[in-house]
């Protein structure tokens, strides 16, 4: 059994790799839900806190340096951005990047906008496979992080916690934020029991990106 099962892990590694290795395209941004692409293939969200770093793993994710924007200003993504991957292909999934929420220097007005747009396409998006939560290891799971833990639960989307910027705490400052997140998430219903740990800058933890991604592809 453990080798089938190493096996298997081997060959949805291979598969994520050669899929995030194909051409990707930037499909459009959307400001309302009107203006969503059609729902006729695999969907996989990234969403998180405003400077969690999401650009930063969707390009180190497609070994892009610019296709989704990066800034050191947290608010600036303010659409949902659509990716075909691999470009141009009936079979392509999407890749979708989610306004980073949680910034409190926005107006409030602004905040219940896009709120209300993460909301509706959330709960209303049937080829949405899996929303990737993404979590800054340095800062662990936050209030506003729950609040879309809970949100995800009601509307029964399966999501996962993928920690970022591991490269940057301490291992025995790491290993604390994981198994506090870890406690956290069983509590709630749609998550993912495992926890992924990533750093863009040095491309750990990348590989289990894709390959959960190429094994949710294939089901």
């Amino acid at each position: 059994m453990a080798n089938s099962d190493e096996a298997e892990a081997a060959r949805l590694t291979e598969a994520g790799r050669l899929l995030f290795a194909q051409p990707v395209a930037f499909v459009k941004g959307v400001v309302n839900v009107d203006g969503l692409p059609p729902g006729d293939r695999p969907e996989f969200a990234f969403a998180g806190r405003s400077n969690v770093g999401k650009s930063s793993l969707i390009n180190a994710l497609t070994n892009r340096k610019d296709l989704a924007r990066t800034s050191n200003t947290p608010g600036r993504t303010q659409e949902i951005n659509f990716f075909a991957l691999p470009a141009q292909d009936p079979d392509s999934v999407y890749l979708v990047d989610l306004p980073g929420y949680g910034y409190a220097r926005e107006s409030k007005s602004k905040v219940r906008t896009w709120t209300s747009l993460i909301t509706r396409y959330l709960a209303g998006r049937a080829s949405l496979r899996r929303v990737f939560v993404l979590i800054d290891s340095r800062h662990g799971v936050k209030a506003n992080d729950e609040e879309i833990f809970t949100l995800m639960d009601t509307a029964a989307v399966s999501y996962q916690v993928v920690l970022t910027k591991a490269d940057k705490p301490k291992r025995d400052e790491l290993e604390a934020v994981i198994a506090k997140t870890e406690e956290i998430i069983r509590k709630h219903v749609a998550a993912f029991p495992q926890v992924l740990v990533t750093a863009s800058r040095t491309g750990a933890g990348l590989e289990d990106v894709r390959s959960a991604v190429a094994q949710l592809r294939e089901h």
